[in-house]
């Protein structure tokens, strides 16, 4: 799954890493080349916040920290929120390790607003051990693994693809210090996650009113019960890369085998926490998956699917949906699992592999390399299509 689907590098690399680590100091951010931005509103604030007893004293909980950017002139009638990936935070979307923009930003010059999170329990959305349980933390060489220098591990077919990490993918290139740095600790308990997360983004779209999910990676978790229960909330999901495959987890190996299936892991198909399925689910157990008999093509992963008739998600046929997929990632073998699980639950999602449209060599952070604004062209032109056509 995507909170931690590849297994360990060799110890030397980690302790490169930790070498690099113990020098690691502030380094110049490279000079933006855009215009300053001219906005009506740049601030924060929380949603979702609980009080909880411990002890007999009384703690904050379950709050979901937001950042927002309003443009001067917003011209686009629904906002966007960013929802993060594992062991990452909002700021994944607000710059890059090399010093430019990130999304959020690109968004905000496109006219949209943008509220950018932090998963509750991770960054500036706090962690009540009490409530939320044991804390889980990313070993530093992880990012190298997944992210960085993946062509020289190799754990999947397409990693050799990677050409456009914003540096030299070495541990102790300034980028590679910039993402490591940034990882965070986040609750263990990825069930619990999913729930919590949820509850937040309703309360957030609740209070803000109708807009875009723009959800990466283990965020995709959280994106499917957000737009089952608040569809007329929901105008449109961004599943960039989004948690999978569906059910059964899955580990990337190395050749030649490549893949290793783990346990059935996302209980309702796409996502842990209940969904409004047709017929009903009462209890997950009902939905049975069986694996089809070989993969689409070369360095696939085969994916699982639900058994026959279908149970349909009618609240998730309502919505757009988009996967951009990047071309050298781990995703790249099995997202297509992903959009095929909608499709037989009635969805209609929309798979862009960005190679097709000649943006080669990204991983799965996409949106902090060197390309990260012609990735946010093709989101931002299929939004204007797809969202104007619905008008």
């Amino acid at each position: 799954m995507n909170h931690d689907p590849i297994a360990q590098p060799p110890f030397c690399v980690a302790a490169l890493l930790a070498a690099a680590m113990l020098s690691f100091g502030v380094t110049r951010p490279a000079q933006a080349a855009d215009e300053p931005l001219s906005l009506a509103r740049d601030g924060f604030f929380y949603v979702g916040a609980k009080t909880t007893d411990v002890s007999g004293r009384p703690f904050v909980t379950d709050q979901m920290y937001v950042e927002v950017r309003i443009p001067a002139k917003q011209t686009r009638p629904y906002p966007i929120v960013m929802m993060h990936g594992g062991s990452r935070s909002g700021t994944d979307f607000t710059g890059t390790p090399d010093g430019r923009e990130g999304w959020a930003q690109y968004f905000v010059r496109q006219g949209y607003a943008v509220y950018v999170v932090d998963q509750v329990g991770r960054g500036r959305s706090g962690y009540l051990a009490a409530s939320y349980g044991p804390m889980r933390n990313v070993p530093t060489d992880f990012a190298l693994t997944r992210f960085v220098a993946q062509a020289k591990s190799k754990r999947w077919p397409q990693a050799h693809l990677h050409t456009q990490w914003p540096g030299t993918g070495e541990p102790d290139d300034a980028a590679t210090q910039q993402v490591v740095a940034s990882q965070l600790p986040a609750i263990a308990d990825f069930g619990k996650q999913q729930i919590l997360n949820r509850d937040a983004l309703i309360a957030l779209f609740e209070q803000i009113g109708p807009g875009i999910l723009l959800a990466h990676s283990q965020g995709g978790a959280f994106a499917w019960p957000v737009a089952d229960a608040r569809p007329n909330l929901i105008k449109a999901i961004v599943a960039v890369e989004p948690n999978g495959p569906p059910g059964r987890g899955l580990q990337f190996i190395g050749a030649p085998d490549w893949f290793k299936e783990g346990e059935l892991e996302l209980k309702y198909g796409i996502t842990s926490a209940p969904l409004a399925y047709s017929p009903p689910v009462n209890d997950p157990s009902e939905l049975k998956f069986v694996k089809e008999d070989k993969a689409d093509g070369p360095g696939l992963a085969v994916c699982w699917k639900q058994a026959e008739p279908a149970r349909q998600l009618l609240n998730l046929q309502k919505i757009p949906i988009l996967f951009p997929s990047a071309e050298a990632s781990d995703h790249a073998s099995y997202d297509h699992c992903t959009v095929k699980y909608l499709e037989q639950a009635g969805a209609k999602p929309t798979l862009i592999r960005l190679a097709d449209r000649g943006i080669r060599g990204n991983s799965h952070v996409m949106m902090l390399e060197k390309n990260n604004k012609e990735i946010a062209a093709v989101i931002y032109k299929w939004l204007d299509a797809t969202l104007e056509a619905k008008r």
